[in-house]
């Protein structure tokens, strides 16, 4: 296994064309099915960077920007953008495209947490990122700020060292009745 790789060579693309059976009750595209094809290209994309099983830690943000309509192609493309000592941040990019009038869409982008593992199902070593120009470097850089900002959010709401006093304030414009009984 090599010890640096670059982006570009696991990068990964998946086109679909996107079928009734994939509609929600609206006759839109459903975003579970969307999910589950972010899900699959960011596994393609890590296991492709570690030439290992990967799983899914963590999915940052999903935030549904344009709905994709029954018949349009759906591209997904998947890059590495992070790479910890077992973990990987997988850049997930959906595009929907008319196709009888060629009109794209960007409809959502995702971060995916992949971590690598042996066949014992034990977490593995991955091999490092070879990071090229500032694209690159802003990709690395965004990955790395948004892990330790969820590590301090998490600890900064931890259940035994929570105190609900210190956020009452922040409630009081809230659509909240408090009932501390």
């Amino acid at each position: 296994m090599e010890s640096f790789k670059t982006a570009q060579e696991s990068q990964v693309s998946i086109t679909e064309l996107m079928l009734p059976s994939h509609s929600n009750f609206g006759g839109k595209i459903h975003g579970g099915h969307i999910l589950n094809l972010m899900d699959q290209i960011a596994f393609a994309c890590a296991s492709k960077h570690s030439q290992t099983y990967c799983v899914t830690a963590s999915v940052n943000r999903v935030d549904f920007l344009s709905p994709i309509e029954v018949g349009e192609l759906v591209t997904l493309k998947a890059s590495i953008n992070y790479t910890g000592r077992t973990s990987m941040v997988v850049g997930v990019r959906v595009e929907s495209e008319n196709i009888t009038t060629g009109e794209k869409k960007h409809c959502n982008s995702s971060y995916f947490t992949m971590v690598a593992k042996d066949e014992n199902g034990k977490s593995t070593s991955v091999p490092g990122l070879i990071v090229q120009g500032e694209q690159g470097i802003r990709r690395f850089a965004r990955s790395k700020i948004r892990k330790e900002e969820a590590f301090q959010r998490d600890t900064r709401f931890d259940e035994a060292t929570f105190d609900p006093k210190e956020h009452l304030g922040l409630l009081e414009q809230e659509n909240v009745k408090i009932d501390l009984g």
